[in-house]
């Protein structure tokens, strides 16, 4: 059954309120108000947790799922309600996505050799407490995938996460240890704080019983984890481009662009943030996006007024405009535009503050390039060696071959909205930790654990 907005309000309201009331212990599973408590508990939990068997972790991750399809919208206006980021109806879709594709314990997986000299068996085990540092453009959503994919491995998580998403995270949490319980597994195998600073993130880095960290953010929590002298994993930033040459379906291309680079506000860090079209077919291009795609074409004056307005004078992003709709970016700098309006569009240099800039909000800057290898050395500047995602419209499969070498971006969409790398229109799995500075490209619960090799000699071969 649908729930009204009333009811969704009074649950916001609901964990607001146990939040606040300093005993989270006796209200919300998996809260403490000690960084080392909860590093404590989920070591418990643990020591419950490896023992289990496939099954028991798979039921377990089935009621998450199952716990996250009930909750989805609530999540979502949560989400939206908290942070001031993105809108209900994509980021519903995204946790749907996170509770029907997320990888279980199907991924964990066992490589056996068999030969005159014996058996050898190479086998995935958990890493024990993994420390977790979540971002607040995707609270919620991070939590649920990373809880399954870590405990189908046999861990247990602590998370600290973005203070501005605090409330959706814990209400994230809470739900991933009631599936658990209700499932017969422990209580806290995914842990918090109820107040998340730095000095918590500090504790939960240099803790002994923390063996692996992994972040999910910007590039400065990436290299503070990197820096911390123990394994980590980053899934730090992008500026994803999007190629479209001469040969590609314009309409076609132009359509899938607006749609990936709009979903949920331009949150997603695969999502579009500028196009590099090759001349020949810019014009036509852009043409589709303001006539059939919602699309408003700036002048030189309202880019000047964005760039004023999205963008401080340190240089920093605003985070009131981060994750915020086209209509209310353009509200900002005085322009009502019309109903149906998508996304901000306009034609600058690869150098222009809106389009070497990763935003995170629906501005697309397009780029013209004089020809295919014109192109392709400016998409490489634009993603700026980040390794993150990239994306191209072209039918020719050499074309997309050189591009693919050239950019050697963890994910690579062909042909598609960038959204097709997480199994949304595409094929594969979903993640929302996508590690390209640290080489695991999109994780999943394999990425979550240790290989061990157990070699019979001379043994347990038979022929």
């Amino acid at each position: 059954m649908e729930m009204t907005e009333s009811q969704i309000k009074a649950i916001v309201g609901e964990v607001i309120a146990k939040v606040k009331l300093g005993t989270p212990n006796a209200q919300m599973h998996g809260v403490f108000t000690d960084m080392n408590e909860a590093i404590e508990k989920a070591k418990e939990a643990q020591r419950v947790v490896r023992v289990m068997s496939m099954d028991q972790r798979e039921k377990i991750i089935s009621v998450i799922r199952r716990k996250i399809k009930e909750n989805a919208e609530t999540l979502a206006r949560m989400g939206v309600d908290e942070t001031g980021m993105g809108n209900v109806g994509d980021k519903i879709l995204k946790h749907l996505l996170v509770a029907e594709k997320t990888p279980g314990t199907e991924d964990i997986t066992t490589t056996a050799w068999s030969g005159d000299r014996g058996l050898t068996l190479v086998e995935m085990g958990p890493f024990g407490v993994i420390g977790a540092i979540t971002p607040c453009t995707n609270p919620s959503e991070t939590v649920l995938c990373n809880s399954m994919g870590m405990l189908a491995g046999g861990n247990t998580v602590v998370f600290n996460p973005h203070p501005q998403a605090i409330k959706t995270s814990i209400f994230a949490i809470n739900l991933v240890n009631e599936a658990s319980l209700e499932a017969g597994g422990p209580d806290n195998v995914a842990c918090t704080v109820e107040n998340p600073t730095l000095d918590s993130s500090a504790i939960m880095m240099k803790h002994k019983d923390i063996p692996l960290l992994v972040a999910t953010g910007g590039p400065g929590v990436v290299t503070a984890v990197l820096s911390s002298g123990k394994r980590g994993i980053g899934a730090g930033a992008g500026n994803p481009p999007a190629l479209v040459d001469e040969t590609a379906d314009i309409r076609k291309a132009a359509e899938d662009i607006v749609n990936g680079c709009t979903f949920d506000n331009n949150l997603p860090c695969i999502a579009e943030k500028e196009v590099v079209a090759v001349d020949k077919i810019c014009d036509e291009l852009m043409g589709y996006m303001v006539k059939e795609q919602g699309c408003f074409l700036a002048s030189k004056e309202i880019q000047d007024k964005l760039i004023k307005t999205v963008i401080t004078e340190k240089g920093a992003l605003n985070r009131k405009c981060v994750g915020r709709s086209a209509k209310v970016l353009l509200k900002m700098v005085g322009v009502d535009a019309p109903e149906g309006t998508r996304c901000i569009i306009f034609e600058g240099p690869k150098e222009h503050p809106l389009i070497t800039t990763e935003l995170m909000m629906p501005i697309l800057g397009i780029v013209r390039a004089k020809d295919f290898k014109d192109a392709v050395s400016q998409a490489v500047w634009l993603e700026h060696g980040n390794r993150h995602s990239a994306h191209i419209h072209s039918k020719n499969v050499d074309r997309i071959t050189e591009y693919a070498r050239a950019i050697d971006t963890a994910i690579l969409v062909k042909n598609g909205p960038s959204y097709a790398a997480l199994g949304f229109g595409g094929e594969g799995f979903p993640t929302f930790t996508i590690a390209s500075r640290t080489g695991e490209g999109l994780t999943s619960a394999a990425t979550f654990t240790k290989r061990r090799r157990c070699t019979m000699s001379d043994s347990l071969c038979i022929r």
